[in-house]
């Protein structure tokens, strides 16, 4: 299966985003899209499920025009993990992953057994098993972005797109969504993540694409085309790419070049 955009403009009426976005998610692959906070990548998103429509261009999902299709039948064929929130009422994290089987449910139909079956072994995916009658209000922010996760696994969709999933989380939490991410690839599930990390694109992406100043600039796999010149354009700092060897394998990471001064304040 896969999700394609092709010349995509996107934005708001009035007031165009970003133009000639080309980029594309298949099973079994985890693309990031990079690029500072404040660049489009929500809007990007946003469009390319079909949430806004486009300005320019076109989404196929398997070949189709991505309007085309009811919303229904994307819905059992596309995920969406947002930013994880808050929420407003005290519903379980049971019930919040048992949100994503109504994708699978008719108008006004309650869920069977089989859906909270499906939905406890969601949760049991993720590692939230603990916490299946927690108040999902009440959890952490990365509990929550897991819950999340957990309701679009629910959902069983062959894709799923994740818009800065890793985003206000500390530092564990951060590593155990990634971690999650690469098993669902692992799976044959093609994820989409936004990011502005590079070090999270090093540490999971297969591919990834660029979002600067209105455009999307695919640049295929992150060691051959993510390089230090390539992060001071996108974000205006000196960077070093180093690689160090993390259990006898090679990884590379991204180190801003602050100077010594900086740091001791100039003294």
């Amino acid at each position: 299966m896969k999700l394609e955009a092709r010349d995509l403009d996107y934005g708001y009426r009035g007031h165009v985003v970003g133009r000639g976005a080309n980029l594309a998610l298949s099973n079994g692959e985890i693309v990031c899209v990079l690029g500072p906070n404040g660049g489009g990548k929500t809007t990007l998103f946003r469009t390319f499920l079909g949430l806004m429509p486009p300005l320019g261009g076109q989404v196929l999902l398997d070949g189709v025009e991505l309007s085309a299709r009811p919303r229904s039948e994307v819905a059992r064929m596309v995920g969406y993990v947002p930013q994880a929130h808050m929420g407003y009422f005290p519903f379980s994290v049971r019930d919040v992953v048992l949100m994503g089987r109504t994708a699978h449910l008719s108008p006004f139909a309650v869920p069977s057994r089989r859906d909270r079956e499906q939905a406890l072994a969601a949760i049991e995916r993720v590692g939230l098993a603990h916490l299946a009658d927690a108040v999902y209000t009440r959890i952490s922010g990365g509990e929550r972005q897991l819950t999340l996760i957990a309701r679009a696994l629910a959902q069983a969709t062959p894709l799923l797109v994740m818009d800065e999933p890793t985003a206000s989380l500390d530092f564990g939490n951060q590593v155990r969504v990634l971690e999650t991410v690469v098993k669902l690839a692992q799976e044959g599930i093609g994820v989409l993540l936004s990011t502005h990390d590079p070090d999270q694109v090093f540490l999971c992406a297969n591919r990834v694409a660029l979002v600067h100043r209105g455009t999307v600039a695919s640049i295929g796999s992150p060691e051959q085309g993510l390089d230090a010149e390539v992060l001071r354009e996108l974000y205006g700092i000196d960077v070093q790419i180093s690689t160090i060897r993390v259990g006898g394998k090679p990884r590379r990471v991204c180190i801003p070049a602050v100077t010594q001064r900086a740091i001791s304040g100039g003294e």
